[in-house]
């Protein structure tokens, strides 16, 4: 008799299935979504390497060079990184062993020629004075270069040919690039392992002409093909162009345009995103004005914004109120749409206005400091620092002669030196000296959003009030009247310190001011473009060795390897110039820096303005968590006053903001970097908005659709009660737009007078005493998507569906036991 296979039942067959199939769902990861790929990936999925050649004496047949971004590029920061060469002699010698880096114009698919390379106008003797130059020499004094046959002769130099066919430049013509615009890197350092970096400034044809990065090069009527450029790395090693070695304390002294060192070139393509209007002839034309915190974003926007909505709309970057005054005009001369961080004050009787949110970022405290082992890219700020900062208080900050000026006598020659900021940074590299912080002119919603950040903190506010610091550094007295006001919104330069320019030059030598010394840039994104370049604007730099009363002075020159700038920029303008931003404590006494969650916190922080639910108030008072204290939103508003198809065309430009818009992304169209998406609550009052607007009728009427009671926050309770910041600014020219139909203006110069009068207002927060340890400290994050995405969605369904798949699987296991105990128990 043969015995039956125990074969399992159907029912415990179905149940381990289900559980296993749920173990697989739970453990297989989702695939990555495209718009992740696009925030975070875009750039280096076009990164490129390139190995260097061997030459006549193989100093550079190890070097490896990448180029991290290649495609897509506009006037932006792409990093550059090295690994395999041998180390420069010191943090402070550049005599041989360094790579110089250039951006270059050029048709021919093999790459650019020497004349077509933007080099040689820093004016900083590195190494051999011809280092730094477009001099090349194949005979007479100095080093020659045997190889030169193209520009024989003693001193002769490469001539720079724009692309644009100008004539081209003579050997110190500055006609096309200076020492304060241009992008060349004269020296990269290679450091002790062999490796290196630095941020190259890429520029498109809209910020240097003179090369044509991006500039359509199709006929009329063609597809638009952008012009591509180059960008050329010069490695230097040991032997010059002669075959000298150089080595053990000489210095290399020939240009990398000399024919032997250019014959060394590595050569990477680079691609860039089309510049100026692509909008078809004929499109009507719509004007949208104010806050830049949206520039980036509204730039991106522009040519898809073309297609999708049939208007061309122009943006004028100008301040927040003038923005708001043109809203309420409502004149055929002035814009019909403005963007706005405070709200529109509707005169009583007057027209509806809507408040569309469009923008999250922030503002934040960018830098570019080089210490002896390479970038620094921590810091953490409280508000009392910046207050120090803001109000010139350190002995270097101002115009400076011996004796010391009394009103800043006793305190700390730089911030670096600060025992408040050694105490929160004890990492940090010694012996910094930086130049003072960089501030934009004018007025601005922005500029408000910094000082009440001060003024919600006690200790900020009680130095502003004139109290000491724990370590006895006290405000410089000029700035005593800012305690009294709070409504500021600039940044005064009002030290009337005055002292003499030149050493010895009888008998009245010229002198400088605050301004001279630390002048004003045009606005947040020109500070981020002057970090990047390491450099404040100032044409005098004050010379530490003298020991007479009358201080020297002597042209502005910045050596590789001891930048040391920071400057008050936009989140978007900082990703964009690859700046690294300071953690700032908030109200809780954590140090943030801005990202996608930390954004998104402080949005959630918000309550709306107490005379406008509709528009949340940035309260850094309520930053707590891992809330960042300067997030702010920006708001699209417009007034139902207007013709229907002006209505009709802004609420098509708030819907495409509010929805195709927040996908993050470099391409044109998508959410640059530096911002972070708008949650879904936001997004459908701007849908709402946009509805109102079209229809014209008033925006707080409920049947519009317009915002409930309570606002966008959800709640009825207010923050500090206040009105808009008034007051006219000057605007700036600068070069902060990105590719796109959309354009981007302002007027203005850079620099700047005296500001308005300053403020201070409530506290809830105090730093740590001395000695104590620094608070915790929230990571910088990743980018991160708000409301729900496709990603997100697949993760939901799959969590779904691992619990059904688990409850089936258990209820496939027990049924039969529960139908057994229910037998058992039946009479």
């Amino acid at each position: 008799m043969r015995t039956a296979l125990n074969r399992p039942r159907p029912r415990i067959l179905l149940a381990v299935g289900s559980l296993l199939a749920a173990l697989v769902v739970a453990l297989v990861p989702l695939p990555p979504t495209g718009t992740a790929a696009a925030a975070d990936g875009g750039a280096e999925s076009s990164a490129v390497t390139k190995t260097g050649t061997k030459g006549a004496y193989d100093d550079f047949s190890q070097l490896k060079v990448t180029v991290h971004q290649t495609k897509d590029l506009r006037s932006q920061s792409v990093r550059v990184s090295w690994e395999g060469g041998t180390p420069t002699e010191s943090e402070t010698q550049f005599n041989t062993n360094f790579l110089q880096i250039m951006q270059c114009w050029g048709d021919d698919p093999a790459g650019p020629t020497r004349e077509q390379c933007e080099f040689g106008a820093t004016g900083v003797p590195l190494a051999g004075i011809m280092t730094s130059s477009r001099r090349v020499a194949s005979t007479g004094s100095g080093v020659g270069d045997p190889g030169e046959t193209q520009y024989p002769g003693t001193n002769n130099f490469v001539p720079f040919r724009p692309v644009h066919g100008a004539p081209t430049t003579s050997s110190s013509d500055y006609t096309y690039f200076g020492p304060l615009d241009t992008n060349e890197q004269i020296a990269g350092r290679i450091f002790a392992n062999g490796t290196g970096e630095v941020g190259f400034e890429v520029q498109d044809g809209s910020q240097a002409d003179h090369l044509g990065c991006g500039v359509n090069t199709a006929p009329p009527g063609a597809a638009v093909t952008p012009r591509s450029c180059w960008l050329v790395v010069v490695p230097r090693g040991t032997h010059d162009a002669d075959g000298s070695d150089r080595g053990a304390g000489n210095k290399l002294d020939t240009s990398p345009l000399s024919a032997t060192n250019w014959a060394q070139r590595i050569v990477f393509r680079l691609d860039f995103q089309p510049i100026g209007s692509f909008c078809q002839v004929g499109e009507a034309e719509r004007t949208v004005s104010g806050s830049e915190l949206a520039d980036d974003a509204v730039a991106s926007w522009g040519p898809t914004l073309c297609s999708s909505t049939g208007s061309t709309f122009v943006f004028n970057r100008e301040d927040e109120e003038s923005a708001r005054g043109e809203v309420l005009s409502t004149t055929p001369q002035t814009p019909g749409l403005g963007v706005t961080v405070d709200p529109v004050v509707q005169p009583a009787g007057g027209p509806s206005v809507v408040h569309a949110p469009v923008a999250l970022s922030g503002l934040g405290f960018a830098f570019f400091i080089e210490g002896p082992s390479g970038v620094v890219r921590d810091m953490n700020l409280t508000p009392r620092l910046v207050a120090k900062m803001l109000t010139h208080s350190y002995v270097r900050d101002v115009p400076w002669a011996i004796p010391v000026p009394e009103h800043v006598k006793g305190n700390p020659d730089y911030w670096t030196q600060d025992p408040e900021f050694k105490e929160l940074n004890p990492e940090f590299p010694g012996q910094i000296t930086p130049m003072s912080l960089i501030v934009p002119q004018g007025s601005s919603d922005t500029a408000r959003m910094i000082w009440n950040w001060l003024q919600a903190d006690k200790d900020a506010r009680d130095f502003l009030a004139g109290k000491k610091d724990p370590w006895g550094m006290r405000l410089n007295s000029y700035f005593k009247d800012l305690g009294l006001d709070t409504a500021l919104n600039n940044f005064p330069k009002v030290d009337e310190t005055r002292a003499p320019a030149l050493a010895g030059l009888p008998p009245n030598p010229p002198d400088y001011g605050i301004i001279d010394l630390a002048p004003y840039v045009a606005d947040l994104h020109d500070g981020a473009l002057r970090t990047r370049r390491g450099h404040n604007g100032r044409t005098i730099q004050q010379d530490v060795g003298s020991t007479t009363n009358a201080r020297g002075l002597k042209a502005d020159e910045i050596y590789p390897g001891h930048h040391a700038v920071m400057a008050i920029v936009d989140a978007a303008s900082a990703e964009r110039y690859g700046l690294p931003t300071a953690a700032l404590r908030n109200a809780d006494g954590n140090f943030v820096r801005p990202s996608a969650d930390t954004l998104q916190a402080g949005v959630d922080a918000m309550q709306p303005w107490p005379d406008n639910s509709a528009v949340l108030k940035p309260d850094p008072a309520r930053a707590k968590g891992q809330a960042y204290p300067l997030t702010a939103v920006t708001y699209a508003a417009a007034s139902v006053n207007q013709d229907a198809q002006a209505r009709k065309a802004y609420a098509d430009f708030i819907r495409f903001a509010a929805g195709p818009g927040q996908t993050p992304g470099r391409s044109a169209g998508e959410l640059p970097p530096g911002y972070a998406p708008l949650s879904t609550k936001l997004r459908q009052q701007a849908e709402d908005a946009a509805d109102a607007l079209e229809r014209g009728a008033p925006a707080d009427d409920p049947s519009t659709g317009g915002p409930a009671p309570g606002g966008p926050g959800g709640s009825d309770s207010g923050g500090d009660s206040g009105g808009p910041a008034s007051g006219a600014g000057t605007g700036g020219t600068s070069s902060g737009t990105g590719a796109g139909g959309a354009t981007s203006g302002g007027t203005g110069g850079d620099t700047g007078g005296t500001g308005g009068d300053p403020g201070a207002g409530p506290s809830n927060s105090s730093a740590a005493p001395p000695g104590s340890a620094p608070p915790s400290v929230v990571p910088q994050q990743n980018v991160a998507k708000s409301g729900i995405t496709p990603g997100e969605a697949l993760g939901v369904i799959r969590w779904v569906l691992l619990a059904v798949l688990v409850l089936g699987g258990a209820a496939a296991l027990t049924g039969p036991v529960f139908l057994r105990f229910a037998q058992r128990r039946t009479p």
